[in-house]
């Protein structure tokens, strides 16, 4: 997985343990735009789980995750 060619909005949750990431994701996605992409910036690992999880919860759409020194970028996008 590709970092998407246009970042909307990004989002740091760096030393926020769950749920933090979700909540915040949650609320700033809420603000966006059909079709905006969220990058998620974490590093509690529960977020490999739970965003694809919230993802299909909320039919955002779940685009992908890469991990960089212990540092995870989550990708969605608004429905």
């Amino acid at each position: 997985m590709g970092i998407p060619e246009q970042i909307d909005v990004t989002v740091n949750t760096l030393g926020q343990l769950c749920p933090m990431p979700i909540i915040l994701t949650s609320k700033r996605i809420k603000e966006m735009k059909s079709g905006e992409v969220l990058e998620v910036l974490s590093n509690d690992a529960g977020i490999k789980k739970d965003m694809p999880a919230w993802c299909n919860s909320t039919r955002n759409e779940y685009i992908g995750l890469l991990e960089e020194d212990g540092v995870y970028k989550v990708y969605v996008r608004k429905r």
